[in-house]
């Protein structure tokens, strides 16, 4: 049995994407779609879609770090979306995909500045990381429709050609952190 877990908050454009990865990665027990970090209380999706609210499409991470750290957790979240395009993913645009991490504990934040800081140093990307890096102020579930979308609906569109391929990069980068 876990004695402790901690709870970290991901932002990476569409949250069926985010959420599709990260449910196959040991050492994350639960994963969750909702909207964080806006003003909204309690938006809904067609609210969220206008981008007036301020809210970003997130996944919320309940993981066992005896099992993954933090560190390992953000590199994989920067191996599976672009933290450099601002205010979108691919096609997806407006402010609820911004890339975002909101952390929970001082420990996490302290991470993920300094992995974002590594990679700038190393130039590991040609454009500059935008990640917002912020405490969780905000966190709405998502609609049930949207909790384990990809799971549900492989075949719909969006996840064939968005999804599944965020996946299977996953999948082969990081094999020996995935699920068994």
């Amino acid at each position: 049995m876990t004695e402790k877990t901690e709870t970290l908050v991901l932002g990476g454009g569409c949250f069926w994407c985010t959420e599709a990865v990260f449910k196959e990665v040991r050492g994350v027990l639960d994963v969750e779609s909702g909207y964080s970090n806006g003003q909204e209380t309690a938006p809904t999706y067609e609210q969220v879609c206008t981008g007036r609210t301020g809210c970003n499409e997130v996944a919320k991470l309940v993981y066992d770090p005896a099992q993954i750290s933090t560190r390992q957790l953000l590199e994989i979240f920067f191996v599976v979306h672009d933290p450099t395009q601002l205010n979108r993913q691919g096609n997806d645009v407006g402010t609820q995909y911004r890339s975002g991490i909101y952390f929970t504990t001082p420990e996490q934040q302290a991470v993920a500045n300094d992995l974002i800081r590594e990679a700038s140093q190393d130039k590991l990307y040609d454009s500059s990381i935008v990640t917002e890096v912020e405490p969780l102020t905000h966190y709405f579930p998502a609609e049930a429709y949207h909790q384990d979308f990809f799971e549900k609906n492989p075949t719909q569109g969006y996840c064939m050609a968005v999804a599944a391929p965020k996946v299977a990069k996953f999948r082969k980068t990081f094999r020996a952190m995935a699920k068994a």
